[in-house]
């Protein structure tokens, strides 16, 4: 199964839209789309998207261990005048 239809999964078992994922990532609905299409998800993205469902991203060990994938509030955005 593909991530993008794991979100989808997700965000139909938690009744959001994408277009309410798009605006939470501050994207346009095309854009998001775009993201579903070709199957475009950085580990951030699936963070993002588990923190706005509710959820919570996780590598569950054999033993049931669990390490849970935290988002630290911080994004990199680009400085529009670097070059």
């Amino acid at each position: 199964m593909s991530v993008s239809n794991v979100v989808k999964g997700l965000l139909a078992i938690r009744g959001i839209k994408q277009i309410d994922l798009a605006a939470h990532f501050g994207m346009s609905k095309q854009t998001m789309s775009n993201k579903f299409a070709r199957n475009s998800w950085f580990a951030t993205d699936l963070v993002k998207a588990a923190n706005f469902c509710g959820c919570k991203l996780a590598f569950i060990l054999p033993d049931g261990q669990q390490i849970i994938i935290e988002d630290d509030g911080s994004e990199t955005k680009k400085d529009p005048d670097a070059k």
